[in-house]
């Protein structure tokens, strides 16, 4: 076996900015069915470590190239973590000040992410889930003069992803097959935006869209109120509290909108958030990818999907983040901190450095 070696990416970058998008898809070797080849787009390569640095980036700079962003304004946003951890990064390196709101059910971890990273975060009662904390967001906005960065309906969400998400799979499956792309949803950004780029040049690409099965909105077929500014004004009745922190709000999204209308997907398939924990651990113990719950979860559709799917099939499933957001969540129950009886024993195999027996 040759040593490994590289060689730098022939570059030098100006900006943190710079570095986020590219990021690297990934073949399953052990854990994938046999007739079946799998890939992950793995999202936690981007420099805060999930999908949402693209629409970070994107809401900004839109933003700046409209007006619509002053320079020093405060920016807020409400978020389940990632968008507010993107965010932070984003406003962090161009100098805006950033307020984010946060229902209180969200990892601990992810508040710290974003409070290190230089923001302000504003919890909310999670009996108020998320419509709670756009509500507040919304407020904020209005009352203080601060750009609210709107990423459940802003355009520049699903555009990013059409520009650099949706190309960056093009590029990477030039010429080879690519049949099935599987992906939940947050704000519907990523879907709509790989799917306007999918159903142009890659027709054939056979588009799958999770949602978690006890908050399965889309699959409701009710949508939820919304003023004239497309933001939501209930919370979805269908929706119940689940583990997949990052996917599906209590309401569903302007931006996923489109997806739903103009039939981006072709099938529509509801995940329980156990089996995305436990795919995710499988992730992590079997393939040394390191995702969170989200990301297990869109891989446990594509298992499923891969039961019936014909000899040959390619897989592209998103990652959308890693798993170091999510200790103090269910992902990390009853990893013990301590050594277990096993390491223990291994510890004792040898006289030297043992740790006394508790």
């Amino acid at each position: 076996m040759t040593q490994r070696s590289t060689e730098g990416r022939g570059r030098r970058y100006d900006s943190v900015l710079d570095t986020i998008g590219n990021t690297p898809a990934i073949r399953i070797n052990r854990i994938a069915p046999d007739h079946v080849t799998v890939y992950v787009k793995f999202e936690a390569f981007n420099p805060a470590g999930s999908v949402k640095d693209r629409l970070a980036i994107g809401i900004i700079e839109q933003a700046e190239r409209d007006g619509t962003l002053k320079p020093g304004q405060t920016v807020v946003e409400a978020t389940s973590g990632n968008t507010g951890i993107g965010l932070a990064m984003v406003c962090a390196a161009k100098g805006y000040p950033l307020v984010v709101t946060m229902a209180e059910s969200f990892s601990v971890e992810r508040r710290r992410l974003m409070r290190f990273l230089g923001a302000k975060v504003v919890l909310t009662p999670k009996a108020l889930k998320g419509f709670g904390m756009y509500s507040k967001a919304k407020e904020l906005a209005e009352t203080n003069g601060w750009f609210l960065a709107s990423q459940f309906e802003t355009a520049a969400n699903a555009d990013i992803h059409a520009s650099t998400t949706g190309r960056e799979i093009m590029a990477d499956f030039d010429g080879e097959r690519l049949d099935y792309f599987v992906t939940g949803y947050g704000t519907g950004g990523t879907v709509t935006g790989v799917a306007r780029v999918l159903r142009r040049e890659r027709p054939d690409t056979k588009i799958i869209l999770s949602e978690p099965a006890n908050a399965a909105i889309v699959g409701s077929g009710y949508t939820n109120t919304r003023n004239e500014a497309h933001q939501p004004t209930e919370s979805h009745p269908n929706f119940e509290p689940h583990p997949i922190q990052g996917w599906t709000p209590d309401f569903i999204p302007w931006v996923l909108q489109e997806s739903i209308d103009k039939g981006y997907y072709d099938d529509l398939v509801p995940v329980p958030g156990p089996d995305g924990i436990a795919w995710s651990r499988r992730l992590a113990a079997e393939e040394g990818i390191f995702t969170g719950i989200s990301g297990g979860a869109s891989f446990a559709v594509a298992m499923k999907a891969a039961e019936s799917a014909p000899e040959g099939s390619v897989m592209l499933v998103m990652l959308p983040d890693t798993g170091e957001r999510y200790l103090s969540t269910p992902l990390f129950e009853g990893l013990p901190e301590d050594m277990t009886e096993e390491e223990m024993a291994i510890s004792l195999s040898t006289p030297t450095a043992q740790m006394a027996a508790e």
